[in-house]
């Protein structure tokens, strides 16, 4: 399997690309057979046309408005669809996130990919399947009921000829509505569902011909880099044009406080970034990262919210014998993605085309258009892989720079930020601060909880988070901040007679926010289940038998317990002998999707401070599973990921800028710190499907803190677990 296109193979037919699959070397890279063809077909969520469409040869072509960032959709949605259409999956395409010929069906975000894109195209190619097998049976005078759909054709069940869908339809418009109650294939019939069957673009990725966003050229295209302030705040003064005068081609690009340069080439165009001389004014008011969590007591406060509220848990919390408190640090942090962001603009004429690994194709189309003042016709944006981000990160603004800069100068800009733009001035994961406090009752069971967060409040109903060329450059937009739906899961899930779940939403951030990985319940999951932990070692009971016996939901409780059994859990209190301790951490996402436990083995070295993690056991139920093999993929993802940002992200500034720009002050995971992992899949094929992409987040470091503890005696409650902190621990 391979696979490549030729760029300017890619660019051509206004930059349509088809995602195809092939299990027996075929190509897996394809172009559109006529791009011309298809703009300008429905894009309306509610016709079937609008998501699939069946070729002249039978072969299929589906339209997705979510796209691929790494989880998997690539080969998961057309699974989906080739199974309720009866087509073999080798002979399915997929756009994925292009304007001009998907369907609007939200941000890939929320881990709602399979959720919601690929169970709305699912209903469609049931609904196709049904429109099908209608047209046949007038072909061929036989009942409805007689017939079936297997291997791109409809066929008497008893056997004899049957039509071909390229005969049926090839190459026509269904022209019908996507039908709710279209019937879907019986999962105990399925034969392409629940297979692990190879991501597509794996290959490429691994052998280094995937064509990313930065691999994109376009003719006449130049580079352009943006000269960013040197104090966040700072506004720009005046600019000394003829100090970039040496570099052939070099050209500076003002609006305002915005300041660019363009060149032929990038490391021109880099170059004259750095030479530019420029005087900036002002800025400098920022907290400093020592002081988010003093400023986040203080506020400036936007309103108080009571989220959960069961019984009186005030009255039994002062009543009770043995109460417990605790307090929990989540920092700010950045997506850190190892490609920083890069985007093509063509703003010309009236029109604008935008080359974008965004995950919010659709969404930032209308930002486009409002920005720049263009018809949301004349605008399109076209979704090219990028570095994975899993949240908003620079994308959004590179294209937005790239925009700004090809609109000066008439003619297609590339930008590429650098690592220091990428961590110095992406957006940044909130902070989060939780209080929390528990009592136990005379039968050594949680009697009463109480939580207070003090968190970023998001703006409701932001069009996009405040991008940062067109803020330099005077633009309006509708001011606000966006972080996400951090307030979830700050409740305990097990059974608490009295509860209070209270939230202080803070008027503003320390740095510009936005929704990162699992938004909010990984800090919430951390401290509710390091507090769960808490208050079952004060009760003197096992930690896994603690948990137990609070939960009713079945599939949570056997969540729980598989993971246990992962890391081949034995009772007891904890802390345990020492040197090596286990943790375990639950979470059912949201409240109301995905189960997820995750049990933890870790040592760790009193006298340095470092943990090693040596194993990890997650239990995983999220319902229908569509591809196991890629849904494994996306959980040991999620586990490394966040065990990184639990051991060693934070972003660091001062009252000036974000200082931790490069790998070394803003460290990651490294290979060698990479554990044993162990996944366990409930499989639930009769239940719809739920997100893959987020809840294996949520319980890790809980389970990493109640390892440590176990294995140490010391309690973590502030992210990342440095060295320090935990030499720290021990005082």
């Amino acid at each position: 399997m391979s696979a490549t296109v030729d760029r300017r193979d890619f660019l051509k037919g206004a930059g349509a690309l088809i995602v195809g699959f092939s299990l027996h070397g075929a190509p897996a890279a394809q172009q559109l057979p006529s791009a011309e063809k298809a703009i300008g077909k429905t894009l309306d969520v509610n016709d079937v046309d609008g998501f699939l469409a069946v070729n002249a040869d039978g072969s299929v072509t589906i339209y997705c408005g979510k796209v691929d960032l790494g989880q998997g959709l690539r080969i998961a949605i057309p699974q989906m669809a080739a199974e309720e259409l009866g087509c073999a999956i080798d002979r399915i395409a997929m756009v994925e996130g292009d304007t001009a010929l998907t369907p609007d069906q939200g941000p890939t975000a929320g881990s709602t990919g399979i959720m919601r894109g690929g169970v709305q195209i699912r209903q469609a190619a049931a609904t196709a399947r049904e429109a099908l097998i209608g047209l046949a049976a007038e072909k061929l005078g036989r009942p409805r009921g007689d017939l079936e759909v297997v291997n791109h054709e409809v066929r008497p069940t008893s056997g004899g000829p049957g039509v071909r869908f390229g005969d049926l339809v090839g190459d026509r418009r269904f022209g019908i509505k996507v039908d709710a109650k279209a019937p879907l294939k019986d999962p105990a019939t399925y034969t392409v569902v629940g297979k692990s069957l190879p991501r597509p673009d794996v290959p490429g990725k691994v052998t280094g011909g995937h064509k990313f966003v930065h691999d994109i050229v376009v003719d006449g295209m130049l580079h352009g880099a943006v000269v960013r302030p040197p104090t966040i705040g700072a506004t720009l003064a005046d600019v000394d044009e003829s100090s970039i005068r040496s570099i052939p081609g070099a050209r500076v690009v003002r609006i305002k406080d915005f300041l660019g340069v363009v060149a032929n080439t990038e490391w021109d165009a880099m170059s004259a970034a750095r030479a530019l001389k420029a005087r900036w004014t002002g800025g400098g008011a920022l907290v400093g990262d020592a002081g988010v969590r003093a400023w986040m007591k203080a506020g400036p406060f936007e309103s108080d919210e009571s989220l959960v509220k069961k019984g009186d848990a005030k009255a039994a919390l002062a009543g009770a014998a043995k109460r417990l408190s605790a307090e929990y640090y989540w920092p700010m942090q950045s997506h850190a993605s190892m490609g920083p962001s890069c985007a093509i603009a063509d703003v010309r004429e009236g029109k604008a085309t935008i080359w974008s690994a965004s995950q919010a194709t659709h969404r930032f189309r209308a930002t486009i258009s409002r920005l720049l003042g263009l018809a949301p016709a004349g605008v399109r944006v076209i979704y090219v892989d990028g570095a994975g981000c899993y949240g908003m990160n620079g994308h959004d603004d590179a294209a937005a720079d790239a925009a700004l800069l090809s609109r000066a100068v008439g003619r297609p800009v590339r930008v590429q930020w650098t690592r220091q733009d990428e961590l110095g001035w992406d957006p940044k994961g909130p902070p989060q601060l939780l209080a929390l406090e528990g009592a136990l009752g005379d039968d050594g069971r949680i009697a009463a909880w109480r939580t207070e967060m003090w968190l970023p409040k998001a703006t409701a109903q932001l069009p996009n988070i405040p991008l940062l060329g067109p803020e330099s450059a005077g633009m309006p937009q509708a001011p606000g901040l966006s972080t996400g739906l951090i307030s979830q899961n700050g409740n305990p899930p097990y059974a608490v007679a009295h509860q209070d779940v209270v939230v202080h939403w803070l008027k503003d951030a320390p740095l510009r926010p936005s929704n990162l990985r699992a938004p909010g319940k990984i800090a919430n999951g951390f401290a509710v289940e390091s507090f769960t932990d808490e208050l079952a070692a004060a009760a003197g009971r096992d930690a896994l038998e603690f948990r137990l016996a609070g939960l009713s939901d079945p599939r949570g409780i056997e969540v729980v317990k598989r993971a246990a059994a992962l890391i081949d859990w034995r009772a007891r209190p904890s802390p345990g002998p020492g040197g090596v301790g286990r943790g375990i951490a639950y979470l059912h996402y949201k409240n109301n999707e995905t189960y997820v436990a995750m049990a933890m083995e870790a040592e760790v070295d009193r006298s340095s401070g470092a943990i090693r993690v040596r194993r990890v056991g997650c239990a995983h139920d999220c319902g229908l599973v569509v591809n196991p093999d890629a849904l494994r993929q996306q959980i040991e993802g999620q586990i490394l990921q966040t065990l990184s940002r639990t051991l060693h992200e934070e972003v660091r500034f001062d009252r000036s800028n974000v200082t931790s720009v490069d790998f070394a002050s803003y460290p990651l995971l490294r290979f060698p710190d990479v554990p044993r992992i162990a996944i366990d899949l409930v499989v639930r094929p009769t239940e719809p499907p739920l997100g893959g992409g987020e809840a294996a987040s949520t319980p890790v470091p809980a389970a990493l803190a109640n390892a440590v503890y176990d294995a140490s005696g010391a309690r973590l409650r502030t992210v990342p677990f440095t060295r320090d902190r935990v030499r720290g621990a021990f005082a």
